[in-house]
């Protein structure tokens, strides 16, 4: 299975925790990233903190979790390798990984309650990067990299 990194903001504190219970009764090694409290914290803090251990191969994908999930979403997508997708449906969250090979899922926790929480993280923790038969894909998502 996956050894999977999570950090959330305040808001996201204890849907974090329900994340992180929810992936390792699906067999996943999780790694907590912080914070460890409801405490009022900057999320950009917690957004490049984890981008950079998943770009750094620290863990093999990431969850962030804030109220809306944007601003989480804005701030892990400027650390260069990064590719969060913020999806509050299954749908989407299975496409960022097959289409997009997001490697970071964000969602909000005041926007999506627990139950469809769960059914979004099981959706990408499923999904796994299909270039397609003529590379589509992977030429799409090779184009996402920023370029000098």
């Amino acid at each position: 299975m996956a050894r999977v990194l999570i950090a959330s903001d305040h808001a996201g504190v204890d849907t974090k925790a329900d994340v992180a219970a929810l992936l390792r009764s699906l067999g996943h090694e999780v790694v907590d990233l912080g914070p460890a409290s409801r405490d009022a914290v900057d999320y950009p803090q917690f957004a490049h903190l984890l981008g950079h251990a998943v770009v750094d191969g620290q863990g093999d994908w990431g969850v962030l979790v804030c109220g809306s999930g944007v601003g989480m979403s804005i701030a892990a997508n400027k650390v260069a390798g990064v590719r969060a997708a913020l999806a509050n449906d299954p749908y989407s969250a299975r496409m960022a990984r097959e289409h997009n090979d997001a490697n970071v899922l964000v969602f909000g926790a005041r926007v999506i309650g627990p139950e469809m929480i769960k059914e979004v993280v099981r959706s990408f923790a499923a999904g796994a990067f299909t270039p397609g038969d003529d590379g589509r894909h992977r030429r799409r998502v090779d184009a996402i990299e920023p370029r000098p």
